[in-house]
């Protein structure tokens, strides 16, 4: 018999007459209806104006594709049904159902199911790959899961905004990808089971508030931050301006003007400056998980000896915690996620004129505003205009009438910092996550140069300023200097 003609009467006949159920013919249409619908929705983003509605990502990309392979699972789930009924009662027919490829109807009706075959396989593969692509999308991570609000807020005015979470999170090859999905999956039940955790806190899972720095799963900085930046190239000095504005009528502005000493490895070998003093040769134990604390330093010294230096609250006693070589991470701690003070907002918005330091004592009060206490983002949002313009109306009357579109615009300036550092229901406030870097608002450099980590032979590590940077003016009222090279 040849071969077409045995896949026939062993195959296809007995396919036929056992897919006429109504598990299969049930999965039959929920794979055309979600099939239709998946198409139909690819082909007005393809042509049309794109969603940017997270939630329709999960339902066109998640949802309707598990939907869609749950119809066709369940065409041989009723086949395998109605054949293990129809054994059961012996009414298995002895000969199935004639194929008769003569007949035009039946012909047309092959057909069909190839060409539908053929495009399931399709939908199967596409609906895979938009799956994929969009759980790997800012979006999906910062959008679709609300507890993650504060760190997407963060993320879109950071100057990584143009970088996919998982090129840092998450990284290449099949294991990384794994363990991400396992722990997503682990974060999806912690969310899902948030109403009711309080009931049975010690057996119901929960997620933390606030969501802790991951940066103990982080990838090596050499596979993420040195993908784009390459510290060890000598990149010479750096001038930050940073203005300040005092708690009086005036708003008197100050300025800090320092030249940081950037450096790495420059054309002579020599390192030189931040990079140059830290990458690639000192580790350290850090005595809690956000490294904030860290009582034991290493350093490896050029001629290959190394220099240990040890917080005197050790007594001598090797501390526990994790051992690592200091790279990038452990000072651009919040690279892409960063949360300032309310100080440094407040100064920034009125150094950039977003708050005008016209208005007198503008900084004392919108500083006071913003770190009120609020139940909610929505509370603040209502009670700091309004408490700004009441301050004016009552005691700066004449402020108000001459000034009342920049108090207007101030007090929606407040708002947007405060929406954009503080999340009362993530317990998210001014400070909530340090950064690292420096050490004006957080230890940062201090959690090592701070004279106290000493070794054997009696040095300790620097607390020379100059080692890392230059301070030209410190609060100073139009500094000099600045005039000097043409800033002022």
């Amino acid at each position: 018999m040849p071969f077409f003609e045995r896949f026939r009467e062993n195959w296809v006949r007995p396919a036929l007459f056992f897919g006429n159920n109504p598990t299969s013919l049930a999965g039959g249409a929920i794979t055309s209806a979600s099939g239709i619908t998946m198409i139909s929705y690819w082909l007005i983003g393809l042509f049309g104006r794109p969603n940017d509605n997270p939630y329709l990502g999960i339902i066109f990309f998640l949802i309707l594709p598990a939907l869609f392979i749950f119809g066709l699972a369940l065409i041989p789930i009723g086949v395998f049904l109605r054949y293990k009924a129809l054994r059961k009662t012996g009414k298995i027919p002895l000969a199935f159902p004639k194929i008769d490829l003569n007949d035009r109807i039946f012909r047309h009706g092959l057909d069909i199911v190839l060409v539908a075959t053929i495009v399931n396989l399709l939908v199967v593969a596409t609906a895979s790959y938009h799956g994929a692509a969009y759980m790997d999308s800012p979006q999906f991570c910062g959008q679709s899961c609300h507890v993650m609000h504060p760190e997407y807020t963060a993320y879109k005015i950071s100057a990584h905004s143009h970088v996919a979470c998982v090129e840092c999170h998450i990284g290449s090859g099949a294991r990384s990808y794994f363990e991400a999905k396992v722990n997503g999956t682990k974060q999806l039940i912690e969310v899902t089971s948030h109403p009711m955790a309080h009931i049975a806190p010690h057996i119901i899972p929960d997620y933390p508030t606030p969501i802790p720095s991951p940066v103990m799963n982080l990838r090596p900085a050499r596979e993420i931050c040195e993908a784009c930046h390459t510290p060890a190239k000598f990149v010479g000095e750096k001038l930050i301006i940073k203005s300040g504005f005092a708690d009086d009528a005036a708003n008197t502005e100050t300025q800090t003007v320092v030249l940081l000493h950037l450096g790495g490895l420059d054309g002579l070998s020599h390192l030189t400056g931040i990079h140059g003093a830290h990458l690639g040769h000192i580790e350290y134990i850090a005595a809690d998980s956000t490294r904030a604390t860290i009582p034991w330093v290493q350093r490896t010294n050029p001629d290959g000896s190394t220099s240990t230096y040890v917080a005197s609250a050790l007594k001598g006693v090797m501390p526990r915690g994790e051992r690592r070589m200091m790279d990038c991470i452990d000072c651009h701690n919040r690279a892409a996620h960063t949360f300032v003070t309310a100080e440094e907002a407040i100064n920034q918005a009125m150094a950039d004129g977003a708050i005008s330091p016209s208005l007198p004592w503008v900084h004392k009060e919108g500083l006071t505003l913003l770190k009120a206490n609020y139940t909610s983002q929505a509370e603040a949002a209502q009670k700091i205009p309004a408490d700004l313009e009441a301050f004016y109306r009552s005691s700066n009357q004449a402020v108000w009438a001459a000034k009342a579109t920049l108090v207007q615009a101030a007090g929606a300036e407040l708002v947007t910092l405060y929406s954009q550092n503080v999340f009362p229901d993530m317990k998210v406030t001014w400070g909530t996550h340090p950064n690292h870097i420096g050490h004006t608002s957080d230890p940062g450099c201090f959690r090592c140069h701070d004279g106290d980590h000493v070794a054997k032979d009696g040095t300790s590590i620097t607390q020379d300023c100059a080692a890392c940077h230059n301070l030209l003016a410190v609060e100073e009222a139009k500094p000099k200097v600045l005039a000097d090279i043409g800033i002022q």
